[in-house]
């Protein structure tokens, strides 16, 4: 259930294939987005569309509304080559020309909902058609695109001049530049393929992405599990803030950047917002970070539309949460369909208690996510092995550690525990902390980190159990790519067993 709070938006993304109910909603957007090429297909070839090839008929829904999505077909591109139209090769709309033996996907049309082009929603429509191509085993993906931008240059240069400062990045088109941006490559210039757009003053582009991975049959559909995540850390430098707004931009900064490496999630560290405190130091460290508090809901806001945006998951770190009467520590899980969830550290250390008050959680719990089941707790959680194993006898698979500490042997402590939480539930764990110094801000005055990725220790990993880690005390983004396979296997043929091989015949764990 996705929430908000004040004027945010709530989203609730789905990507899924269409469906012929979706007409209504398709073809309001198609209104809207083609008023001058006849607007809306008809219900007949929508309806045709998703009966010939349902796999290549995709569609992100918001709350149960269709607000974009992507046509394609199928065809063996020798039959039609390089001169061809755009009505031929779609079959007048029906699809008609759909080849299940052919050798190339072709993109018949991509288009959002003007109130959600903010959101990116045509780069996840175009990774969705990759995914089904490489799901599909085909040679690329073939696309005829408009250069709706040239008619404003006409007078002045050639189709081909235009197309190649738009490469050059001198000139913007709407779509094309679009389609680079997407990994599309120029193939030749079309004179007439959609003669009556006059925008593009009747040229388009052929454009060819290539699926590097094509090779014997394997053929599937978009939105199964991936068997390899990719993750990415944010070890953050902790600088004197002066608004909200510098704050925002800091996270921006590296969810773009993240996201940038097509990674599915992204974690930051412990308390990443605290120096906003700086403001009210004078106050006292207790009431410091109630002021803190404050931000949470905001800048969780935020994220959450980052998250959509971007289209990666956010595990938002953590921050404090005062309800007036308990101050904890939370975490959230910040989806990129919308939704968002939350887990409270549950053991707080004696310095949290003694200088800001803070009190536990009552619970830990699995999160769903689009890449599989996983587990977060926050820094000194980690290090009571209890709380790992009761979400690795839920299926947990990747565990994430945001963390904030001050010295090398407290970083340590959650290193050396998150690496034998890896080992003793076969799961990955991911760590991150902050960097730097706050001399304003009591309390949190200095930082130590290594970020690191940690892996279970037997012949499928890494010789030494790390994945990946980070230069230690330097401001950075580590990413790294996690076979979940590799999981499966070890649980039932490593050379050690740890899940499998406990004497449950003597003992057990409970949560009460």
């Amino acid at each position: 259930m996705t929430q908000s709070d004040g004027n945010t938006e709530s989203h609730r993304l789905i990507l899924r294939q269409s469906r012929p109910e979706d007409y209504d909603d398709v073809a309001e957007i198609m209104e809207a987005v083609y008023p001058g090429l006849d607007g809306a297909w008809t219900r007949e070839q929508f309806e045709s569309q998703v009966a010939r090839f349902p796999e290549g008929q995709i569609c992100i829904e918001d709350n149960g509304k269709v607000v974009a999505a992507a046509i394609s077909l199928m065809v063996k591109y020798s039959r039609w080559g390089q001169d061809h139209k755009y009505w031929d090769i779609v079959g007048n709309g029906y699809l008609t020309t759909h080849d299940p033996k052919g050798d190339v996907l072709y993109g018949v049309d991509v288009f959002v909902h003007p109130d959600y082009r903010a959101l990116r929603l045509g780069r996840r429509l175009y990774d969705a058609r990759k995914e089904l191509c490489e799901n599909l085993n085909l040679r690329g993906i073939v696309v005829g695109g408009r250069i709706p931008g040239y008619h404003k240059y006409a007078d002045e240069m050639t189709a081909a001049q235009y197309v190649s400062r738009v490469k050059a990045s001198e000139l913007v088109d709407p779509i094309l530049t679009f389609q680079l941006a997407n990994d599309f490559q120029v193939r030749r210039i079309v004179r007439g393929y959609l003669p009556d757009d006059e925008q593009s003053a009747g040229y388009a582009t052929l454009l060819e992405w290539i699926n590097i991975h094509f090779e014997e049959d394997s053929p599937g559909m978009i939105g199964g599990r991936p068997s390899d995540v990719r993750v990415g850390a944010v070890q953050w430098q902790m600088r004197p803030t002066r608004s909200l707004e510098d704050l925002y931009t800091q996270i921006e900064y590296f969810v773009d950047a993240v996201s940038g490496y097509q990674a599915d999630v992204v974690l930051f560290p412990e308390f990443f917002n605290g120096p906003l405190m700086a403001s009210y130091n004078d106050e006292g460290p207790a009431e410091a970070v109630r002021q803190l508090a404050g931000y949470t809901d905001a800048i969780r806001d935020r994220m959450q539309q980052l998250a959509v945006s971007y289209n990666i998951n956010i595990i938002a770190g953590s921050m404090p949460e005062y309800d007036g009467e308990r101050l904890r520590n939370v975490c959230y899980l910040l989806r990129r369909d919308g939704t968002w969830d939350r887990q409270y550290k549950v053991h707080v250390t004696p310095d949290e208690v003694s200088y800001w008050g803070l009190k536990g959680g009552d619970k830990v719990k699995i999160f769903e996510t689009d890449f599989g089941k996983i587990g977060i707790l926050i820094c000194y959680d980690v290090e009571f092995p209890e709380l790992p194993r009761l979400l690795a006898e839920e299926g947990m698979n990747i565990l994430f550690v945001p963390y904030w500490v001050d010295t090398k042997n407290a970083y340590l402590r959650v290193r050396r525990c998150a690496q034998a939480r890896a080992i003793e539930n076969e799961c990955y764990v991911v760590i991150t902390g902050s960097v730097g110094n706050l001399p304003r801000v009591e309390n949190m005055d200095m930082q130590y980190s290594q970020a690191a990725v940690f892996t279970p220790s037997d012949f499928a990993f890494p010789h030494d159990a790390i994945a990946h880690e980070a230069t230690p005390n330097t401001e950075t983004m580590l990413i790294a790519d996690l076979d979940l396979d590799n999981l499966r296997e070890i649980r039932s043929h490593g050379s050690v067993r740890n899940l499998k091989d406990r004497r449950l015949d003597l003992y057990e764990l409970k949560w009460k």
